[in-house]
């Protein structure tokens, strides 16, 4: 499990952007081949400045070339909503 937290560029309409390509066709079928889309959790923060994912990666090169922009899918969209993106493995933690 990885946590991916991404902060928009300035501007209106950002978080629009991006969530339309990422629901599009297109961007489903970049997520598949990456993660398990139907266990990903989204959030989006308060201001909408950025989104959160709690995502089930089963290929970690491929995820990484969509966080550091470099994926041909993401890389449009990439550059022209975020500024950047930090990605987190995620361990889970017995709580007792």
């Amino acid at each position: 499990m990885m946590l991916a937290i991404g902060k928009f560029k300035e501007g209106e309409g950002m978080l629009e952007k991006f969530m339309t390509f990422f629901q599009s066709d297109e961007g489903m079928a970049m997520r598949k081949e990456v993660a398990y889309v139907e266990k990903t959790v989204p959030g989006i923060l308060p201001d909408k400045s950025g989104i959160m994912f709690k995502v089930h990666v089963h290929n970690e090169e491929g995820m990484m070339a969509l966080v550091n922009g470099t994926n041909p899918v993401m890389k449009p969209i990439y550059d022209e909503c975020m500024e950047s993106i930090q990605l987190f493995e995620l361990t889970p933690v017995e709580v007792k």
